[in-house]
């Protein structure tokens, strides 16, 4: 019985599993940061690239003239839109530094 449960459990949490994608949400030329961001909802698993969010903040970083770009810090997470019942959506958001002049 034990072992039936956990299958479905398993099942339902990896039904939640969506895959997103970092996309450019701020930063500055002169700063030479990049701000990326997803969106996920309360009953998702986001599924993400680090490859991904490091292509995109180099092709930002690239197009103000800089070389290349890393991962400045950690992520935030924020809720974008509460209810009685807590959170129902939240935005993650990552910052890399550009590199190279």
């Amino acid at each position: 019985m034990k072992k039936i449960l956990i299958a479905v459990v398993l099942l339902i949490i990896q039904g939640c599993a969506i895959q997103k994608n970092w996309s450019a949400t701020g930063g500055s030329k002169a700063d030479g940061t990049v701000k990326l961001s997803y969106q996920y909802g309360a009953f998702e698993i986001p599924k993400l690239s680090g490859e991904q969010g490091l292509e995109v903040a180099q092709k930002r970083c690239q197009a103000w003239g800089y070389e290349s770009a890393e991962a400045f810090g950690g992520e935030t997470r924020v809720c974008n839109s509460s209810s009685t019942s807590g959170c129902n959506s939240w935005l993650v958001t990552k910052e890399y530094q550009c590199t190279g002049e």
